[in-house]
């Protein structure tokens, strides 16, 4: 084997979370070589592609869904997102990040009830965040509050910020990240290799290090971090870790209507989904459009639009009597089982633009059927997680790793707002376990400093983010 197909860390995945990654271990370690491989020939071209999510820095301010412990977490990666970002020249900053308004919405008496309460309880993590009475929406989002000129029937109040970092081109970010390595390469003693059309087919772990057979050749390294979706479970799997897992995919789709948002706006989550509300966004790539979603569909594949993915489904699905008694579980509640039906049904053409617009009345309630229109081409899959062990759904990300070089990771949510977080742990254990020195006042600088001091907010290292295998 070539000396120059080693590497101390090979990184698989270009999707945000993988460039991250290369990114923060090529600026801020003294690890000289470093390889990221990516099947496809570019950058985030899955999950982290602008088409594929909703765009958000999900910060917890506006997600009905996070406990406040997990807001402040998330609120940590997220603001390093930001600040990252904004250290940018303004060009290429304004195509990564956008400021827009952003707010959740309370419809009706209780809701309504449940966002005064909750403001009260996240104001002090939030400082910019202001509750906004009925009149503070119009002047806002006047399509939300007003019906021909006229108040809505409805009582509603939000809770958000009028302007705020909010929006992401995760795609442009993962570009960013690769463009900075690209020219660490060429200006430092680094060796910062990235290498596209590469698919890895299997990983063995040998003499100390890691071996992986790819259609380019046997490349090896010191340690291995797969950031690839669902397909990072798959490889866990087939080395022995994550076998108390399964994986059910779960896809989303969108609408598009003409520009009725000036930025995004959140419902109340339903305690009994697992899922979010569906929400509107002003989309950042298509102009003069509001996206609507997503919606929730099971279905049987890694990837949206792959469908040689839905072997590798099968696989990693692992059907056994405990993952049947989890499905069982959520569909004997009545709430999922609407919700479940609805969700079928809005794939149905025709059927669903009707059924889809009700949905949206709940954010505009003057949209229109004919306004809207299925957003073809846009959506992805959220590797959803089974806990065969637990008998339960497995919200948020996992990092799945035995100690001993090799780490697999899943970000379902908050996603790529969890880019530079994810990055930072893996960096961490990674300089631990390749006894490498992290620049840690230039770590500070670049992403805990700027637009967001977040220096006095420690990592989180909760146990429920982390699966580790038995050794």
């Amino acid at each position: 084997m070539s000396a120059s197909t080693h590497y101390d860390v090979l990184i698989v995945g270009a999707g945000v979370t993988g460039t991250a990654l290369l990114y923060q271990l090529a600026k801020f370690t003294d690890l000289s070589r470093l390889c990221l491989v990516e099947k496809y020939d570019s950058v985030a071209s899955v999950n982290s592609h602008a088409h594929s999510n909703s765009q958000t820095i999900h910060c917890g301010d506006i997600e009905t869904n996070y406990t406040l412990e997990k807001a402040a977490a998330v609120k940590r990666t997220a603001y390093m997102v930001v600040n990252y970002a904004t250290k940018l020249a303004g060009e290429e900053r304004d195509r990564i990040i956008h400021r827009m308004p952003k707010m959740v919405l309370g419809v009706g008496e209780a809701e309504c009830r449940y966002i005064r309460a909750r403001y009260e309880t996240f104001k002090g993590l939030f400082p910019r965040m202001q509750l906004l009475e009925r009149e503070d929406i119009a002047g806002i989002e006047p399509n939300v509050a007003l019906v021909n000129g006229a108040w809505r029937d409805e009582e509603i109040v939000a809770s958000g910020a009028p302007d705020d970092y909010c929006a992401v081109d995760f795609q442009a970010l993962a570009q960013s990240f690769s463009d900075a390595c690209v020219q660490m390469d060429r200006t430092t003693g680094k060796q910062i290799t990235q290498l596209f059309s590469t698919k890895v087919d299997a990983i063995r772990k040998e003499d100390g290090g890691y071996v992986l057979q790819t259609n380019r050749g046997l490349l090896q390294a010191r340690a291995v971090v797969v950031c690839a979706g669902g397909h990072s479970l798959l490889m866990a799997q087939e080395m022995g870790l994550g076998l108390e897992y399964s994986c059910l995919p779960v896809a989303g789709s969108f609408y598009f209507a003409p520009e009725a948002l000036n930025g995004k706006v959140y419902r109340v989550q339903n305690p009994n989904l697992p899922f979010a509300a569906v929400h509107g966004d002003h989309d950042v790539k298509e102009r003069g459009k509001t996206r609507f979603g997503p919606t929730a569909l099971m279905l049987p594949m890694l990837e949206r639009y792959d469908r040689s993915s839905i072997r590798e489904f099968f696989k990693v699905l692992r059907f056994d009597r405990q993952v049947a008694s989890v499905i069982w579980d959520q569909i004997k509640v009545p709430d999922i089982r609407r919700y479940i039906l609805r969700n079928i049904l809005y794939e149905v053409p025709k059927l669903n633009r009707h059924l889809f617009a009700k949905e949206i009345r709940k954010i505009v309630p003057s949209i229109r059927v004919e306004d809207i229109s299925y957003a073809e081409g846009f959506g992805g899959i959220r590797p959803q997680l089974i806990d065969k062990t637990a008998r339960k759904l497995r919200m948020g990300e996992a990092k799945f790793t035995d100690g001993a070089g090799i780490i697999f990771n899943m970000t379902p949510s908050p996603g790529g707002t969890s880019c530079l977080g994810s990055g930072e742990k893996d960096m961490r254990a990674l300089a631990t376990y390749l006894g490498a020195r992290i620049d840690e006042p230039a770590f500070e600088r670049e992403l805990l400093m700027g637009q967001e001091d977040t220096r006095m907010h420690v990592a989180n290292d909760e146990p429920a983010a982390l699966a580790v295998a038995a050794s």
